[in-house]
């Protein structure tokens, strides 16, 4: 069961209190649909939703934010980090699906929709496929006021897992893919196969 942060909002001579909440994990574990689950309870509550994709993750969809079970909801597919300060508006709420693929600048894109009093939901994987962390996501959970860390179910040996294994022979960073490129692996299946590749 996925749990969202319990905030209680203090302000200061009437000053907007914003935050940043970090989804990650690897893939097949749920932050898409954690994601979209956080936002959809926010338009429950009547609140001013905006919600952002990476153009280059059209995998299930051009435009909508689309989890592995097929859960969709509204996005705007953007270029670069800093559209999203462009485009978020009056917003009360902002979410950000596949992190990782942004460049740096996302991490001072979220704390200034922070700073301004937007709640700002970030969901991405933590780590490659080599097991590293990627991209802008570790200063990310860094200055995030909350971080979940969500676990898929290791593919191999049923165990718990944080790690996405590439099936494919590739060493492009950035490969995007489903069930036929990638599995959920646990640490020890993870490292028994990738010493094996390498």
């Amino acid at each position: 069961m996925f749990i969202e942060p319990h905030i209680v909002k203090f302000k200061a001579k009437n000053e907007p209190t914003g935050w940043i909440e970090v989804i990650c994990g690897s893939m097949f574990s749920g932050k898409t649909e954690e994601l979209i689950r956080r936002m959809n309870r926010a338009l429950i509550a009547r609140q001013k939703v905006e919600i952002f994709k990476p153009a280059v993750d059209t995998r299930y969809h051009q435009t909508e934010v689309v989890s592995h079970n097929e859960n969709s909801i509204r996005s705007t597919p953007v270029q670069f980090a800093n559209d999203i300060l462009l485009l978020a508006g009056n917003s009360d709420v902002v979410g950000i699906d596949e992190a990782q693929f942004f460049d740096q600048e996302i991490v001072s894109v979220t704390r200034k929709l922070a700073n301004k009093g937007k709640r700002v939901i970030v969901a991405g994987l933590d780590m490659d496929f080599k097991g590293e962390p990627f991209g802008a996501m570790p200063a990310l959970m860094s200055i995030a006021e909350f971080v979940t860390k969500v676990h898929a179910i290791c593919m191999k040996c049923g165990g718990v897992a944080s790690y996405s294994h590439r099936l494919l022979n590739s060493d492009e960073k950035v490969m995007l893919g489903e069930r036929e490129t990638y599995e959920a692996r646990c640490r020890n299946c993870f490292y028994q196969d990738y010493q094996k590749e390498k």
